[in-house]
């Protein structure tokens, strides 16, 4: 195979093979206990951004941190405002009385969180194509173990994914569906890095850095406010140790790749 045409094959493997993994997980015995696995999945999407995810875009050579960290208040304003905007949306529903919904309205305001998680985990995708092009281009031999890293870091982020798209109301069907195709945001990572190396790399920091910020809005917005409505002592500690297996597993597979 070609360079271009192996850079599609192992980015469409990696873009796919973590989603499958993470769903053979997620859609059997995680699924059953999604209530718990939203504590998990808290511990998965803070630990990927701020311990992997923003890490990887300040260590890039010329990123300038103010701009960063500005990019990074844009993103989680940003969010703030989709989703501000998408319940100005569905007010007319029940103005003035506070309680009358239409049918399916508790689904479309818990399906907000599911699509934002799509949009930051497809900018993460598509920087991992970025990152598997670039590692092919100098060495085919360093391209297949990058995209082998990629499979293995990702997975434990995929799961938390599956965890916030099952919790949003999305079925199993769907929560896989719009995971694979937001897997195959490393196509495209791979395809523009193989003809635009040079400006995809100067992108790749913010990019990463958006994504990032979608996770942490996800899980300190959504994600806990859900946790706080069950404020036992037993139900709390359950929690933090679940939050903590979360940060470990990510911490674990980094440790491992």
């Amino acid at each position: 195979m070609s360079v271009l045409q192996s850079i599609i094959f192992i980015t469409a493997l990696a873009g796919t093979v973590s989603v499958l993994i993470a769903a053979s997980c997620s859609l059997s015995l995680l699924s059953k206990m999604v209530e718990n696995m939203v504590s998990v999945s808290v511990g998965i999407l803070l630990s990927t951004a701020l311990l992997h995810s923003l890490p990887e875009a300040f260590s890039f050579p010329g990123s300038e941190p103010r701009l960063l960290f500005a990019t990074l208040l844009a993103g989680l304003l940003g969010f703030f405002l989709l989703e501000k905007i998408s319940l100005l949306r569905h007010s007319h529903h029940h103005e003035g009385d506070g309680h009358d919904h239409h049918h399916g309205h508790d689904a479309e305001v818990a399906g907000r969180s599911g699509w934002m998680i799509l949009v930051g985990d497809g900018l993460h995708n598509f920087v991992d194509g970025v990152l598997i092009a670039a590692a092919f281009m100098a060495d085919y031999h360093v391209g297949f173990f990058t995209a082998l890293a990629i499979i293995a870091h990702e997975i434990p982020q995929e799961i938390g994914d599956f965890m916030v798209l099952l919790n949003a109301g999305f079925t199993r069907s769907r929560a896989l569906l719009y995971n694979l195709i937001c897997g195959l945001a490393a196509v495209l990572g791979g395809v523009l890095a193989y003809f635009f190396l040079a400006q995809a790399h100067s992108i790749m920091p913010y990019l990463l850095v958006i994504a990032s910020s979608s996770f942490i809005y996800i899980a300190v917005s959504d994600l806990i406010p859900q946790m706080h409505r069950r404020p036992h002592w037993a139900e709390s500690l359950r929690q933090t140790v679940l939050i903590a297996c979360g940060v470990g597993f990510v911490l674990l597979l980094s440790v491992l790749h």
